[in-house]
C-alpha cells in the first residue's frame, strides 16, 4: 500500500514535469530534426521547458553549439556583469552567410553610411546581403521563458531538416542574445528553487511566485535595465549598443514576460507612437505582427495587440533601434513565474507554455525578415538617406553646446551621443555661426547624418504626442478613468545634463574632429609646483571625482562655502576645493594624477591672500571628512531607487556605500556613519522601523548626523516630525460633502461636471504624474547650492507635492518655478500647484540636519544635471553637522 502511494505522487510529479516540456508536434511543426545535432536534452540532462535553466547551462549550451558547428554558429563576447558572468551573442546562418559574415558586416556598415555610400554601391548592397534579425531574451532576469526559448530556436535552425527552415537561414543571419541579465536571472533560479518542495505549486500566494527584495528583475546595481537605452550605464545595454552599432540588425525584438492572467502580446504597438517613427516602419510593424498573427492562429494560441505597450519612450529595447532604421518590437508572454501558475481562470499555466509560445513568435518573426529580405534592406537604406535630407532643410539643422558652464557634462554628452551612434564634431579652434561666439573645444551635432532620428529623438527639447490621444486622455481624466501614458513622456538629454545648447540652420566651418567615445577627459595642472596651495574650481563632475578621490587617498581638503577671488585675478566659485601644501606636504607629486584620472582642472597657487570672499582658513572654508555613508535597504524601500543611488554613489562619484536593512537599523549603533541615505520606498517605512526606529534615527541624527530622503521617503521624515513640511492634497474649488446620512436633502446637478466632481472623493492626492521634465530655482545663497546654476531641469514623478518649510525651520534650496513645464505634458493642474512648491529642503536639527529631495535625483541614474546637489549634500552636509566619530 505505502509503494502504490508513492508511485501516485511520483506520478503526479511526473505529470506536472511533462506538461512544461516543449516538442516540435506540440508546437505544430511538420519538421525533421537531425539526429546528429544533440538535443537540449541531451546537452542540458532535461527536456526543453522542464527546468528553469541557470545562467550557466545557458551559457554552456551556446558555448557548445558554436564549438561543434563553427561554419553556422559564431559566439561573441560583449561585454560582463557587474557580478562577473559573460554577456554574448550567437550570430547563426547557413555555412554560406557564415563564412562572409566579415563581409557582411562591412556591407551592412556601408549600407548604414548614407552620406558616403553611392545609391549604385547601395542598390548591389541590398540585393547581396542577407537581411538580418536580432532576438534578445531575458532583460528581466525573473521572465524566464525567453531564455529557454532562446536555445530552442537555435536548435530549430540548426537540425530541421526541411526546406522551409533552410531558405530562412538562406536568406537571413539570426543573431540571438539569449540572457541580456544573467545576473537577475541567477538571483531568480537560485531563490525560486529554494522554495520549491515535492510538488511545485500553482498557487499565485505561495512562496515559489513571490520572490523576496529585491526581485530577479534588475541586474546587479538593480537597474531595470530595459530602461537603460537612454543612458547607457550598465554594461548589459551600452555593451549590447555597441554590438547592435557593429551589425546593424534590421529587425529588432525584445522578448517578455507579464502577468500570468494575460496571453501573449506583439506588435503593432499602442498609441501613441513616437513621431520620429516613419509610416513605413510602422507598415513593417504591422507586417510581422500580422504573421505572428498567422501562426498563432494555427496553433489556437490566444494574443492581443495594440493595447498597451506603446512605442513613444525610446529609452526601451524595443524602441532604441527604430531610430537608427531598423524594426524593433516587445513580444510579451503571460508568465508562469516558475513551472506551473493557476489563472483567475482555474487554468494551469507552465513554464513550457512560455517558452513554446516564444520560440513560435520567433520562428514567425524570422519568417517575416527571410520574406523581406530586399524590403528590409530598402527600407533601411531609405531610412538613413531620408534622414540626412531632413537635416539638410531643418532649421535647427546643428545642435551646439560649448560647455563653458560644465565642461564635465559637455564631455559626457558628446561621449555618450557617440556611443549612441551619432557623429559628434569638437572644435579645434573658436568660431561663431548664427551670432553666437564659441571658444575652441566646443561641441556640435550635424544632423543631416544617417543618425539624423536618433540626433532628434536625444536632443530635441520636447517630443510631442499626438493631439488625439492627448485629447483622449483628458477626456478619460474627466470621466474619472485612468490614463493610458505608460512611462516618462519627457527625456531630452541637454536639460538632463543641464546643458545650455542653441540650435542653428547652419553649420560651423571651423576647423574640428570627430568627438571620440570618452565620457571623461584628463584634467590638467595650472602651476604643478605651486608653493602654497591647489585649488579646483568647484561645479561639474570633475571637482566631484576629484573629492571622492582625494577624500579617500587620504588629502586634507577644504571646501569654500562661499565664491572668493584669489590675489591673482581669478574668482573661484562657491564650493571650491582647497589643498594647501602645508597639509598635504606630496600634494606636488600626486597632482597631476589627480587631474588625469579624474578631469578636474587643477589650479596651483603661491599665495593664500584672498581679496574678496573667505580666506583659506575662515569658518566659511570647511574641512570635508570622508564620511561613511548608509543607506536604508531591502523592504520597503524601492529596489530601483536604492540600486540608481548605490550605482550613481559608488560608480559615478567613486564612493562606497554601506547597505543596511529596515529592521536592523531600528536598533543599530548608527554612530559609525555620518551620512544615511533613504531612497524612495513602496510600502509604510514607519511600519518597517516602528517606533524604535524613529526613536534611533532622531537621536542620530540629533547628534549630528546628516539624514537625507529622496523621493517620497520624505514623506517619513514629516511624519517623524524631522522635517516641518506637509504633504499636499489636491487643490478642489469646493468641498463636496458627501456626508455620512442615510437620508440627505436633494440636490440638482445642472452639468454633467457638476456630478464628475462631486463623485469625486472629498480627499484626494494630486493626480498621479507618469513623468516630465520640470523646471527649477536654486536659492544660491546657502552651501547646498554651491557651484550650481541658478536653474535646473529634474524629472518630476508621482503625486507628492510638498509644502515649503518656514523660515524658523529651514530653507527650501531648490523649488520649483513659476514655468513649472521644461519638457513632456503635465496635468494643467500639477502644474498650478507645483509653482514655487519645494524640490530641496534644508531643516537643521540639534546638531545633524535633515536634507530632503522630494523627488530622486539619482532617477535611472540619467540626471546627471542634479549630481552636484547630491556631492553637496552628502559631503557638504557632512563637513557642516558635527561629525560623529
Amino acid at each position: 500500500m505505502r509503494f502504490k502511494k508513492l508511485l501516485a505522487v511520483s506520478c503526479v510529479a511526473a505529470a506536472l514535469q511533462l506538461t512544461a516540456t516543449v516538442n516540435a508536434q506540440e508546437l505544430g511543426l511538420d519538421v525533421n530534426y537531425d539526429p546528429a545535432v544533440p538535443t537540449l536534452d541531451e546537452l542540458l540532462g532535461y527536456p526543453a521547458g522542464s527546468r528553469i535553466s541557470s545562467p550557466d547551462a545557458i551559457q554552456s549550451y551556446f558555448e557548445t553549439i558554436a564549438e561543434k558547428y563553427p561554419t553556422q554558429v559564431k559566439l561573441i563576447n560583449y561585454g560582463k556583469t557587474w557580478e562577473g558572468r559573460d554577456l554574448f551573442f550567437v550570430a547563426l546562418s547557413n555555412a554560406q552567410n557564415m563564412q562572409n559574415f566579415e563581409q557582411y558586416q562591412q556591407g551592412i556598415q556601408k549600407l548604414s553610411a548614407a552620406d558616403k555610400t553611392s545609391n549604385t554601391e547601395a542598390q548591389q548592397l541590398i540585393k547581396s546581403l542577407p537581411a538580418s534579425v536580432w532576438l534578445s531574451y531575458g532583460v528581466h532576469g525573473n521572465e524566464i521563458s525567453s531564455p529557454e526559448a532562446a536555445m530552442l530556436t537555435a536548435y530549430h535552425l540548426l537540425a530541421a531538416t526541411d526546406a522551409k527552415t533552410k531558405s530562412y537561414l538562406d536568406n537571413t543571419i539570426v543573431f540571438i542574445d539569449p540572457m541580456q541579465n544573467p545576473d537577475g536571472r541567477a538571483r531568480f533560479v537560485s531563490r525560486y528553487y529554494m522554495t520549491t518542495g515535492i510538488q511545485h505549486s500553482a498557487d499565485r500566494n505561495s512562496a515559489e511566485h513571490n520572490e523576496p527584495w529585491p526581485s530577479g528583475r534588475s541586474n546587479h546595481y538593480l537597474f531595470d535595465l530595459n530602461r537603460d537605452w537612454l543612458a547607457l550605464t550598465q554594461p548589459e545595454i551600452s555593451g549590447q549598443v555597441d554590438a547592435l552599432l557593429e551589425n546593424m540588425p534590421l529587425v529588432f525584438v525584445d522578448l517578455h514576460e507579464m502577468g500570468g492572467d494575460t496571453s501573449y502580446y506583439f506588435t503593432p504597438e499602442a498609441d501613441p507612437y513616437n513621431p520620429l517613427i516613419t509610416p513605413k516602419q510602422r507598415e513593417t510593424l504591422w507586417a510581422i505582427g500580422e504573421n505572428n498573427g498567422r501562426w498563432f492562429d494555427e496553433r489556437g494560441y490566444d494574443y492581443f495587440t495594440r493595447e498597451i505597450f506603446d512605442a513613444f519612450y525610446p529609452g526601451y529595447g524595443a524602441s532604441w533601434p527604430l531610430y537608427h532604421g531598423s524594426i524593433s518590437m516587445t513580444y510579451e508572454m503571460a508568465s508562469a513565474r516558475g513551472h506551473v501558475f493557476r489563472t483567475k481562470d482555474g487554468e494551469i499555466l507552465t513554464y513550457g507554455d512560455g517558452v513554446q509560445r516564444h520560440f513560435v513568435a520567433s520562428m514567425s518573426t524570422i519568417e517575416s525578415v527571410s520574406q523581406q529580405r530586399e524590403q528590409l534592406l530598402s527600407n533601411f537604406w531609405n531610412y538613413r538617406k531620408q534622414g540626412i535630407a531632413l537635416g539638410k532643410d531643418s532649421k535647427q539643422r546643428t545642435y551646439l553646446f560649448s560647455g563653458k558652464d560644465d565642461a564635465a557634462a559637455a564631455q559626457k554628452l558628446a561621449g555618450l551621443l557617440t556611443r549612441h551612434g551619432v557623429e559628434v564634431h569638437q572644435a579645434q579652434e573658436s568660431f561663431k555661426v548664427c551670432g553666437v561666439d564659441y571658444p575652441a573645444g566646443s561641441f556640435w551635432v550635424d544632423s543631416a547624418q544617417p543618425a539624423h532620428y536618433m540626433v532628434r529623438t536625444m536632443l530635441d527639447k520636447n517630443i510631442a504626442m499626438d493631439d488625439d490621444f492627448l485629447a483622449e486622455q483628458e477626456r478619460r481624466r474627466a470621466n474619472n478613468l485612468p490614463d493610458e501614458i505608460y512611462d516618462v513622456t519627457a527625456w531630452s538629454l541637454p536639460l538632463m545634463f543641464n546643458i545650455d545648447y542653441q540650435t542653428c540652420n547652419r553649420v560651423p566651418s571651423a576647423d574640428s574632429q570627430v568627438a571620440s567615445r570618452d565620457l571623461i577627459k584628463p584634467g590638467k595642472v595650472v602651476n604643478k609646483d605651486a608653493k602654497v596651495a591647489f585649488i579646483v574650481p568647484w561645479g561639474d563632475m570633475n571637482a566631484g571625482r576629484f573629492l571622492t578621490t582625494a577624500v579617500q587617498a587620504g588629502y586634507t581638503v577644504k571646501r569654500a562655502d562661499m565664491a572668493f577671488k584669489h590675489k591673482n585675478g581669478t574668482t573661484y566659485p562657491a564650493g571650491s576645493l582647497i589643498l594647501t601644501t602645508a597639509e598635504n606636504p606630496d600634494i606636488n607629486a600626486a597632482v597631476e594624477h589627480l587631474a588625469e584620472a579624474t578631469g578636474a582642472t587643477i589650479y596651483g597657487v603661491d599665495s593664500s591672500w584672498v581679496t574678496e570672499g573667505p580666506n583659506f582658513g575662515s569658518n566659511n572654508t570647511q574641512r570635508i571628512h570622508a564620511p561613511n555613508i548608509l543607506m536604508l535597504w531591502d523592504e520597503p524601500v524601492s529596489s530601483l531607487n536604492a540600486g540608481h543611488t548605490r550605482f550613481v554613489i559608488e560608480q559615478q562619484f567613486g564612493y562606497p556605500v554601506t547597505a543596511m536593512r529596515a529592521q536592523n537599523m531600528a536598533r543599530a549603533d548608527l554612530s559609525h556613519y555620518q551620512v544615511l541615505i533613504m531612497p524612495a520606498v513602496y510600502g509604510n517605512l514607519a511600519n518597517s522601523l516602528g517606533d524604535s526606529g524613529k526613536a534611533n534615527l532622531t537621536e542620530w541624527v540629533e547628534r549630528g548626523g546628516v539624514l537625507i530622503t529622496l523621493g517620497n521617503a520624505t514623506q517619513w521624515a514629516v511624519d517623524s516630525e524631522l522635517l516641518s513640511s506637509a504633504l499636499e492634497k489636491v487643490i478642489t474649488e469646493d468641498p463636496q460633502g458627501h456626508g455620512n446620512e442615510k437620508r440627505v436633502d436633494g440636490m440638482v446637478f445642472e452639468s454633467k461636471a457638476q456630478l464628475m466632481h462631486y463623485i469625486t472623493p472629498d480627499s484626494a492626492d494630486p493626480y498621479w504624474t507618469s513623468g516630465v521634465l520640470t523646471n527649477l530655482d536654486v536659492d544660491q545663497e546657502h552651501w547646498l547650492s554651491a557651484g550650481v546654476k541658478p536653474n535646473l531641469v529634474s524629472v518630476t514623478v508621482g503625486n507628492q507635492i510638498y509644502r515649503p518649510l518656514s523660515i524658523e525651520n529651514g530653507r527650501n534650496i531648490v523649488s520649483y518655478s513659476e514655468d513649472v513645464l521644461a519638457s513632456g505634458y503635465l496635468w494643467a493642474e500639477n502644474q498650478k500647484q507645483l509653482q514655487y512648491k519645494p524640490y530641496l529642503m534644508w531643516q537643521p536639527r540639534q546638531k545633524g540636519m535633515v536634507i530632503s529631495f522630494t523627488q530622486e535625483p539619482t532617477y535611472r541614474a540619467y540626471l546627471d544635471g542634479l549630481n552636484v546637489l547630491l556631492l553637496n549634500a552628502i559631503f557638504g552636509g557632512a563637513a557642516h553637522a558635527t561629525p560623529l566619530r
